[in-house]
């Protein structure tokens, strides 16, 4: 990974901020991305292709040549042979030329949209996948504590089975914790390669690239309070039309009614002119003719009322489309609610509680009033709680997620200082 090549690509799509690393953000992470990702790289080169061909498509269709000769073996002229050539020239103008343009410059605008929707799926599926990581790396963590606990706790209770104050299947039931808290903890820690992994192929390097790096997230623990706060109607309506799958929507309604006008210019005669030069015997003559090309014989209606149909059912599909776009963000704004109401009764109630019954143990513990396996059952509940607060984290920040993916902009963190190009300073 080339931080210098990442510090330039920083430079150009934040000019406002500066990042020097060596620890990766999620917006140097982002830059990396936009560097090395080949799904970026095949999304751009097919912008340039259609490019292209729009570019093509405005040559029109090609002219024909017809080159004739003919021997009269027994003619009376001063030469038997006659010479002609004629070129046939289409008109290319009107509904059918405008027609076959819009096709392909609607063409450029999909791969457009395509290109930056590969952009976008890619920065969330950094997003997710770093988010993943930490979340799996403070559970490994949380687990290997809880191993250890419960191992404490094994050996206590084994004296106490030894002297016959428990039961074997007392034994048994903690011998089970802990081994489920081992299970759990390595989990984890393949929970937390698999996300490492998914991080770099999201950025299009191999994972060992990761492992000289900090991956750094300011503010992971304390999500902010309520991100769909400043998500007003021209919000929604700006993420509605950022939306790729709304703007292919719209660039399908518009193909379908270039479709139309073009079967309804089919209604008319496709005319071509055809200039020519003969050499006939001694006797030059330019000959011109005028090619039509006739409807069929009902006037093209049925074709006009298919193209008519296909007009409508795509309406349709845009309507719906913008619909599900509206409901995406609807039921985003639910849960990034939802979610952080989970967050706060586990880190007000569950956690606090178990953090009572923790200090609890430890004083009872010092005076002898109880022993280690009672000890060690109240740390275990304080870790357990400690994991549940990472699950509602980890909802959280998956709530967030699909707000941003809804909304089809960053709502917080270093991604936020992105300048579009547009508005990028010129130098």
């Amino acid at each position: 990974m080339n931080l210098e090549q990442v510090r330039d690509k920083v430079a150009s799509i934040a000019p406002d901020t500066t990042w020097n690393g060596p620890r990766l953000d999620r917006l140097a992470l982002f830059a990396t991305a936009l560097l090395n990702n080949r799904d970026i790289a095949a999304a751009r080169a097919g912008v340039d292709s259609a490019a292209a061909a729009a570019k093509a498509s405005r040559l029109g269709p090609a002219a024909t040549l017809t080159l004739s000769a003919e021997y009269a073996r027994s003619a009376a002229e001063s030469s038997p042979w006659l010479f002609g050539a004629a070129i046939d020239i289409p008109l290319d103008v009107g509904a059918r030329r405008k027609a076959r343009l819009t096709s392909f410059d609607l063409a450029v605008d999909i791969t457009r949209y395509d290109y930056a929707d590969r952009i976008w799926s890619v920065r969330m599926a950094v997003r997710r996948a770093l988010a993943d990581y930490f979340i799996a790396e403070r559970q490994a963590v949380a687990y290997q504590r809880v191993a250890q606990v419960r191992a404490r706790q094994q050996a206590a209770m084994e004296n106490r089975v030894n002297a016959g104050e428990a039961s074997r299947a007392e034994l048994e039931r903690v011998r089970a914790d802990g081994a489920d808290a081992v299970r759990r903890a390595a989990d984890a820690v393949n929970s937390s390669r698999s996300a490492l992994q998914s991080l770099a192929t999201a950025l299009g390097v191999p994972v060992e690239a990761l492992n000289d790096v900090t991956l750094s997230w300011s503010d992971f623990d304390k999500p902010a309070a309520d991100p769909g706060a400043g998500v007003t109607e021209d919000v929604r309506a700006a993420a509605t039309l950022s939306r790729a799958d709304v703007l292919k929507a719209v660039a399908a309604y518009d193909q379908a009614e270039a479709d139309f006008r073009a079967e309804v210019a089919r209604q008319y005669p496709a005319i071509s002119i055809a200039p020519g030069y003969t050499w006939e015997r001694g006797l030059v003559k330019i000959p011109v003719s005028l090619g039509l090309v006739l409807p069929p014989l009902d006037l093209n209606r049925g074709a006009i009322a298919t193209a008519q149909a296909k007009r409508t059912e795509a309406g349709r599909k845009l309507e719906a489309v913008v619909a599900g776009s509206q409901a995406a963000i609807d039921a985003a704004l639910a849960e990034t609610r939802a979610a952080r109401e989970a967050l706060r009764q586990v880190r007000s109630v569950e956690l606090v509680a178990a953090g009572r019954l923790s200090a609890q143990a430890d004083r009872e513990l010092a005076q002898g009033a109880i022993d280690r396996t009672d000890w060690a059952a109240a740390q275990a509940g304080a870790l357990l709680a400690r994991i549940s607060e990472l699950d509602a984290l980890a909802r959280v920040h998956a709530a967030d997620s699909n707000l941003e993916d809804a909304l089809r902009r960053p709502l917080e963190g270093p991604e936020t200082m992105i300048v579009e190009p547009a508005s990028r300073s010129r130098p």
